[in-house]
């Protein structure tokens, strides 16, 4: 379930102390005759523009990033396509369910469910709405569990290696193969599609040949090949994913910023000692435009070869924008993962070209990415059973995105 924001936490408690009504006196007679025509249909099933409208508001007072209005649509019509997957194999929240998911999404505002409810039509949001919002969810947990449960059985043996990955236990190298498919808006469902059957290869021949034909990355022309690594340099979100899978084997789809990665599994060791795991990790990252042209390739080939340390990017940044440099020394946790992905293959001072980031002219830079060093701890105690239900729900997750990612690349979707 989402967060709630304090704003609205605030916002909810003062609605319901002082039992604010719904106000009707923005709604004129347009709006009444339009409200419930069809905005959208997804395999004829509408979205009417009330709907729309309604859920705009309950992610705006979720406190939901982005345009309200369009996240709604999106939201509703993955909406439909969930409902539909539901029914189609005959799954539909109780109403025994439907309260609990209330109470659940209730506890997040310290209410109780009458109490939101009330509170959120104070604010304009229906009781139906909120309704409708938490029986697709509830719905779609079905779907996903009961068509990937056998796929997300979790072994004593990949909880062992799982908290070895993150306590750097038994020092764990991993040798994999990489495939990062660019992604753009009018690409994605197409993309989505594609990597959720590069997902079910089991043929290293086979990932080989995708990744030089599909990969964006720098290993592209290698067919993807990475050299060992060490498991606690990899995103820690990511290590019991890897951990966990067999010779050959594939990642399900990851989606990173602009693009969607998957990994084979081509060995696994241990090294005999242990690996550290890292409080921080210190990185540059230096902005060319042009993204990946000729021409801007070379410029940062030629900033490469003038670079020995992160220090010296400052240098090179003097009397430019101040946002052409950004200089982080943050947890593991709060690098985006595209950049954490590129910074694990990296030692001290190494730099990579493979990723770029949208500007804010519309176009797009490349990304001259340097590793500036990594602060190392002791791992923490962890409960195994955290272990495994983190592990379930990482699968759970990336299999409902693709799924969902694949119905909606096989659907008739209309806007009005």
């Amino acid at each position: 379930m989402p967060m709630i924001s304090h704003k609205f936490l605030t916002r909810l408690v003062a609605s319901a102390a002082f039992g604010l009504a719904l106000s009707t006196a923005t709604v004129g007679p347009t709006f009444a005759q339009s409200a419930f025509s069809p905005a959208v249909t997804v395999n004829d099933r509408v979205v009417t523009h009330y709907e729309i409208e309604q859920r705009a508001l309950l992610l705006s007072l979720m406190n939901t990033p982005g345009d309200k209005r369009k996240v709604a649509k999106e939201q509703l019509i993955e909406d439909r396509l969930k409902q539909e997957a539901a029914e189609i194999i005959g799954i539909m929240p109780s109403e025994e369910g439907i309260q609990a998911g209330l109470v659940e999404f209730s506890k997040r505002t310290n209410l109780k469910p009458e109490d939101l409810i009330k509170a959120l039509e104070a604010e304009g949001v229906s009781e139906q709405t909120l309704r409708a919002f938490l029986i697709a969810e509830l719905s779609w947990r079905g779907v996903i569990q009961s068509r990937f449960a056998g796929r997300v059985q979790i072994s004593e043996a990949e909880i062992d290696r799982a908290i070895a990955s993150n306590s750097g236990a038994g020092g764990i190298n991993v040798l994999l193969s990489e495939i990062v498919i660019p992604v753009t808006p009018q690409t994605n469902d197409q993309v989505q599609s594609l990597a959720l059957q590069i997902s079910e290869i089991r043929s290293q021949t086979e990932f080989e040949a995708a990744a030089v034909r599909y990969s964006q990355a720098s290993t592209k022309d290698q067919g993807g090949k990475i050299d060992w690594i060490s498991i606690t340099k990899l995103p820690a979100p990511l290590r019991p994913m890897i951990m966990g899978l067999a010779q050959s084997e594939v990642t399900p789809p990851i989606s990173l910023p602009n693009s969607v990665a998957l990994f084979q599994m081509r060995g696994m060791q241990e090294t005999g000692g242990s690996s550290p795991s890292y409080s921080a990790i210190d990185y540059a990252a230096y902005y060319l435009p042009g993204g990946r042209s000729a021409e801007t390739l070379q410029l940062a080939k030629e900033l490469r070869d003038r670079v020995d340390t992160c220090d010296d990017l400052y240098g090179e940044a003097y009397g430019q924008s101040k946002d052409v440099l950004d200089r982080q020394a943050v947890a593991p946790s709060k690098v985006p993962r595209d950049y954490a992905l590129e910074l694990a293959k990296l030692d001290e001072n190494e730099i990579s070209t493979s990723l770029t980031r949208p500007t804010s002219a519309g176009g797009q830079a490349l990304v001259v990415l340097m590793l500036c060093g990594r602060t190392a701890v002791t791992g923490e105690e962890v409960s195994r059973e955290d272990v495994a239900s983190a592990l379930r729900s990482q699968r759970y997750e990336s299999y409902s995105n693709g799924y969902l990612e694949q119905l909606r690349a096989d659907a008739l979707i209309y806007e009005k």
